[in-house]
């Protein structure tokens, strides 16, 4: 339980896919605008990630691994990632239809978001870790716990970075950084701040 709680903590702040990986960022920075519609994106990646990442952990361990097929895991992973996001599509569209139209293309681009990619491979990569290694990852409990972690640092980082940029819309921005140019500095300082994780364990 100890180790799943690390995990749990360090893929929030030490290992945040955001501001220590820099995964999904093309989603992360175009719909950081409103922090409702970041919120809802955040909500659906936590969603995605959580369900896709132990059963990746099950075909990686169960099928996979036993049967020599490693060389199959990119195939699978895309092809359960692609389900669970045409999933929340449909639950999206059938009852936030305000939220759909809000995420555009974004919403079925989670199937592309490489911070979903990113948490199976890096849970495929510590599944052979010793399992004194504070990142290992040793059983079912310990990727879903990864997965949830991951998914809440990933909308932590999303939502805190909307609110930033809604309250530069009353601020002087200098002309030339605009937009993507200030957006890009914020982004930095709050990756620079979350360094200061790094190392963490319980």
């Amino acid at each position: 339980m100890e180790h799943a709680l690390n995990l749990f903590i360090r893929s929030i702040f030490a290992d945040n896919m955001i501001f220590a990986y820099f995964l999904g960022m093309c989603s992360y920075l175009a719909v950081s605008k409103n922090v409702k519609t970041s919120a809802g994106l955040g909500v659906a990646v936590t969603f995605v990630l959580v369900v896709t990442l132990p059963i990746n952990y099950l075909l990686q361990t169960q099928v996979l691994d036993p049967l020599n097929l490693g060389y199959l895991s990119f195939i699978l992973f895309i092809a359960v990632i692609a389900a669970i996001v045409q999933l929340v599509e449909m639950i999206v569209e059938k009852y936030s239809p305000s939220l759909y139209a809000s995420l555009g293309i974004f919403l079925p681009l989670i199937a592309v978001n490489c911070a979903i990619m990113g948490g199976s491979l890096f849970m495929q990569q510590r599944i052979g870790l010793p399992d004194a290694d504070p990142k290992a990852i040793t059983s079912l409990f310990d990727a879903f716990m990864y997965a949830l972690g991951s998914g809440i640092g990933w909308f932590m980082a999303i939502v805190c970075l909307a609110g930033i940029r809604e309250k530069m819309e009353y601020n002087d921005v200098p002309k030339p950084l605009q937009g993507l140019g200030i957006t890009f500095i914020v982004v930095g300082l709050m990756a620079l701040a979350f360094m200061c994780f790094s190392g963490l364990e319980i």
